[in-house]
């Protein structure tokens, strides 16, 4: 599975942005799509996830604010960002799970100004 990963940049604090994830490849046996970032001197962290039948998880720092979705085809998982905060920059990485292993696209920048 291939993932590529678009739709960072620089936004200020309250704003929105939107990240794209498009997959290629095996998409059939993606059972995960997921939304990782690592910020600045921190440890990579999950910020969200959807499974193949719909079903999302997302971390506290983030419930009520970000919404991850996916098309029927799993080719797509765009993750909306509302109501950013300066502590929400970092690099976002997309990734999936398939065939028992997580698989990982290049990570888009967030910079979030206060």
């Amino acid at each position: 599975v291939q993932l590529q990963a678009s739709g960072g940049g620089l936004v200020q604090a309250g704003g929105s942005l939107t990240l794209s994830c498009a997959a290629s490849g095996s998409v059939f046996s993606i059972s995960s799509m997921r939304w990782y970032r690592q910020p600045p001197g921190k440890q990579r962290e999950l910020v969200a996830l959807i499974t193949r039948s719909g079903s999302t998880n997302y971390d506290e720092s983030v419930k009520g604010r970000f919404t991850i979705t996916k098309d029927n085809a799993n080719k797509n998982a765009p993750l909306q960002m509302n109501s950013l905060k300066p502590a929400d920059t970092a690099i976002y990485y997309c990734a999936v799970t398939a065939l028992g292993q997580l698989f990982w696209g290049q990570g888009t920048l967030v910079t979030v100004s206060s």
